[in-house]
């Protein structure tokens, strides 16, 4: 049986809990025995680290100590996937460009707030897109700092947001894939509160995403 982790905390308004009790039943499903901490020490612990297929962090805007950021990257490195969304996973450690460097990105801004965009699926053959076609969100819009070694999977198009006119036309990753060490390495920008997983695209990617990521 494949074992599953998910490391929740930080800031309270992305709903981490909510959205954990979201993807539990889906891992269980599917065979995993899945464990729900909220601590980062389970990182510290490297034979159990060992033994695990795969990781979710679920942890917005904290702060990870030097040994415990070493043995999340140490246990990617050598082949626990990892796997998640939003600032859960891309805005955990704004201190920690090692980390951000596993990740394969880091947020920077969502300007306009609230804002409904399009996503667009741009890999189609991707098993993790495949049959998805593109989208629309009413949520943020993650402008990201990204890892040009990412496969990007689907983006998204800024418009003209009040606040940063000047991002007009950018085009940003949405959904990528990436290798870290024997590690795989999967994430979604989308998800900012459990809702957003009601738009089925949304949650099917990141179900995908789950698997494709586990060792």
């Amino acid at each position: 049986m494949k074992r599953a982790l998910f490391v929740w905390g930080g800031w309270e308004g992305h709903e981490p809990k909510q959205c954990v009790d979201l993807f539990v039943p889906f891992l269980e499903k599917n065979g995993y025995l899945v464990e729900i901490s909220h601590s980062l020490d389970n990182y510290l612990d490297l034979e159990k680290m060992k033994l695990i297929d795969l990781i979710i962090p679920v942890w917005t805007m904290g702060t990870i100590t030097q040994e415990q950021e070493k043995g999340l990257l140490q246990a990617v490195a050598e082949g626990t996937g990892v796997a998640g969304w939003h600032g859960g996973m891309a805005d955990s450690f704004r201190n920690n460009p090692a980390y951000q460097f596993m990740v394969g990105g880091q947020w920077v801004a969502h300007p306009g707030g609230i804002v409904d965009y399009q996503v667009n699926i741009i890999c189609p053959d991707d098993p993790v897109v495949s049959g998805i076609g593109d989208f629309w969100m009413h949520s943020e819009q993650y402008y990201l700092h990204v890892d040009p070694a990412n496969k990007v999977l689907a983006t998204t198009t800024f418009s003209r947001p009040p606040d940063a006119p000047w991002v007009a036309g950018c085009t940003m990753p949405v959904v990528w894939k990436k290798m870290y060490g024997k590690g795989r390495v999967f994430y979604s920008s989308l998800g900012h509160v459990a809702k957003d997983f009601e738009v089925i695209e949304a949650r099917t990617i990141m179900e995908r995403g789950l698997l494709w990521a586990s060792r």
